[in-house]
């Protein structure tokens, strides 16, 4: 071992490293794939002042990356999950987006994508144990 080097483990590793290691490993990713032009996204739902819903994600290579849709506990069920997806997916339309990628572990949350449009392309049974990893693509244009 190096002189001056030190592993950290689990809890010892800082919350700052974590994020170093993550945007490092995106950035190598983004220089093998020319022409990145990755644009954050995002919509939120407030009600008398208070945040209700909203979703994340980015824009880039002309898709949509849904990262995180979120209905607060008591309005679920009322369509603000479907709401914010459409919200999400007209800016990302607006940026030329010809498709929409989406994940859950949820089987009721994947039924829902489905209705949206939604087609699943992979599954991954026990992702967590008890839960399958649906992954879902909603293609408006066709890639060449």
């Amino acid at each position: 071992m190096s002189a001056g080097r030190q592993w950290l483990r689990d809890a010892e590793v800082p919350a700052a490293a974590l994020e170093a290691i993550r945007a490092g490993v995106l950035l190598h990713g983004r220089q093998q794939a020319q022409g990145s032009d990755a644009t954050d996204i995002a919509v939120a739902l407030y009600q008398d002042g208070e945040l209700i819903a909203g979703s994340h994600g980015r824009t880039e290579f002309r898709r949509l990356y849904v990262n995180d849709l979120w209905v607060r506990e008591d309005l679920r069920g009322q369509g603000l999950g479907g709401d914010c997806l459409r919200q999400l997916e007209a800016q990302a339309l607006r940026r030329g987006c010809v498709d929409a990628l989406i994940e859950t572990l949820l089987d009721d949350v994947s039924e829902m994508y489905e209705h949206l449009g939604y087609v699943c392309i992979a599954h991954v049974h026990d992702y967590v144990p008890g839960f399958t990893r649906h992954i879902m693509l909603k293609v408006w244009t066709p890639r060449d």
